[in-house]
């Protein structure tokens, strides 16, 4: 065959909006474009039409798999397939599990964590989920077809133990949860329950490997996809388009269908988007600098969103999709796979991963929100000690999402009013202790009042002001090591600074608390800010708290972005 599937796909249309990732430099999104694009070029229409009697016998041959290697071995880590939620939405807030190679599973937005595999043995890795129809159960799949089943999942068999002509890559469960298909890389299906055969690639030579699936509505058909963006469609599964003649930036590694059925799309590695049928396009990381691969990806029960995740754990969430988190900072082992299922839309405070990205905001963006995606969001609390509460703070940190931290603008004061004995350590500067605990409490009163969940992570903003008294360096260290402990005594884990390379030593002298550092340095360069921070403050002669650079703002626009070190 010419091209995996598009030799008897040939002749159809590509919409321009599909084209968001080839290399031709017109059809490139703008650099760090964050939201969704109407098209990304001219329409490119695809070769000679081919005779659709060919596809039909393709598609009605019952294929097993065959002892024919495919011309190109897989080297995607993982994929997954995703149906749409038979669950009413109403009932709940959809949101999504991620899945490690390990077999660790990780559980977002109030989803319930059903068990997993990780610290067990396993013979080979894990490479993909997929969730019951009532989301109360998960199927893990391994390369070697061994099925791990969890919650309601039931077991209806596997293929570990069973020597393969090539690896599982994914799988697809049934509309009803009573069974469930399992794809390798050469195209070959494996149907168990009450999953039924409708055709396979297997004994066909592809021009790249199969990496994904998904099923239809009705569960009569299915789709699968190759990494050249190749798509094969059998029973019930129609073809809506491919983009297997094209060249792509990064291969296809997931798919995932459209709620009515009657479409689907794809994800590349690089973050690129395709929608195909009535599929709409929402958003993608298409030309965007992310920091590892994108591995899988899941639509909203309502078709009008979709999430993905990368390798790390870090997920991108478009349209209607919401965010609730992404995976711990250190992994065991990548993250290969996600599934969909209906929570209580709770948030974690989140530590970012590394390489998340988004904005902080205040009182100046109210109304007028940063785009998705974003996984940080920052929210101003108060824009000065004791006041300047913001007005639009329960609305900011609801845009915030799982992203949220609180911040609060330190402005100087003192206060006689006695604090917790901390402050009597700081003799002559105990009032500015007394009254940068006050601050904290105030703010956080206020937080509260909100209705804001004010146990996630708060920073303090150290920058310079009139407020600071110039040449006395203890009394404002005192000020600032005040609001640390009068946040603290509320029983917050993470407490941080908010400053910039040049400005601490100046404000706080040697004042070196070891506490997490949020580091303002407008670069436009956010890794270059994490791996230099510290020590081009140091030869200047700044020591800079010392617990780590957590976050960098490094750009300052239309907002102020924000990069997770």
């Amino acid at each position: 065959m010419e091209s995996s599937v598009d030799a008897c796909m040939g002749g159809t249309d590509l919409p321009a909006s599909h084209l968001d990732h080839m290399e031709n430099p017109l059809l490139m999104p703008p650099t760090r474009a964050r939201t969704p694009q109407a098209s990304f070029g001219s329409t490119t229409t695809r070769g000679a039409a081919m005779a659709m009697a060919a596809l039909a016998l393709v598609m009605t041959a019952i294929v097993l798999p065959a002892t024919a290697s495919p011309a190109v071995a897989s080297t995607t880590t993982a994929t997954t397939t995703l149906s749409a939620s038979s669950t009413d939405p109403s009932a709940g807030v959809p949101t999504y599990w991620l899945v490690a190679s390990d077999g660790g599973v990780f559980a977002f937005g109030g989803l319930a964590s059903l068990g997993s595999m990780g610290g067990q043995h396993l013979n080979k890795p894990i490479v993909g989920m997929a969730a019951t129809a009532d989301e109360r159960g998960y199927w893990l799949d391994a390369s070697d077809g061994g099925i791990f089943a969890f919650g309601d999942a039931g077991f209806y068999g596997s293929m570990g133990g069973t020597p393969l002509n090539q690896p599982i890559v994914g799988m697809a469960s049934t509309p009803d949860g009573q069974g469930y298909w399992l794809v390798a890389s050469d195209g070959g299906i494996f149907a168990f329950g009450d999953a039924a055969f409708y055709g396979s690639m297997g004994a066909t030579t592809l021009n790249r490997p199969v990496v994904g699936m998904a099923s239809t509505k009705d569960g009569k058909g299915y789709w699968m996809v190759a990494s050249d963006g190749g798509i094969f469609a059998f029973g019930d599964a129609s073809f809506y388009g491919s983009t297997g003649s094209l060249t792509l930036n990064r291969p296809v590694v997931s798919m995932a269908p459209a709620a009515g059925g009657k479409g689907y799309w794809l994800v590349a590695s690089d973050g690129g988007i395709f929608a195909f049928g009535d599929a709409s396009f929402y958003g993608s990381e298409g030309g965007a600098d992310i920091p590892r691969p994108i591995v899988a990806m899941g639509p909203t029960p309502s078709g009008h969103g979709y999430w993905f995740t990368d390798s790390g754990g870090l997920v991108y969430n478009f349209g209607t999709a919401g965010y609730f988190g992404s995976a711990p900072s250190h992994l065991n082992a990548p993250v290969v796979g996600m599934t969909i299922g209906i929570g209580s839309g709770t948030f974690a405070d989140p530590v970012y991963p590394p390489g998340a990205t988004g904005y902080d905001i205040s009182n100046w963006q109210c109304g007028n929100y940063p785009p998705a995606p974003h996984q940080i969001g920052v929210v101003e609390v108060a824009g000065q000690s004791y006041g300047a509460v913001n007005p639009c703070l329960a609305g900011e940190a609801t845009w915030a999402g799982a992203g949220l931290n609180l911040y609060l603008y330190l402005t100087y004061g003192a206060s006689v009013t006695p604090s917790p004995s901390i402050c009597t350590t700081f003799g002559a500067a105990a009032t500015a202790c007394n009254a940068g605990y006050g601050a904290a409490q105030y703010a956080f009163n206020q937080a509260a009042t909100a209705g804001v969940d004010t146990s996630v992570t708060w920073w303090l903003d150290v920058e310079n002001g009139p407020s600071w008294i110039a040449g006395n360096t203890t009394a404002n260290a005192a000020f600032i090591q005040g609001a640390v402990d009068g946040l603290r005594d509320e029983g917050l884990a993470n407490v941080g600074i908010y400053t910039s390379p040049l400005t601490w030593a100046g404000i706080a002298g040697n004042y070196q608390p070891d506490l997490p550092l949020w580091l303002a340095w407008y670069t436009g360069d956010p890794q270059q800010n994490c791996s230099t921070g510290y020590t081009y403050a140091s030869d200047h002669g700044d020591e800079l708290p010392s617990g780590g650079i957590w976050l960098t703002q490094y750009a300052s626009g239309t907002y102020d972005e924000d990069y997770a070190c």
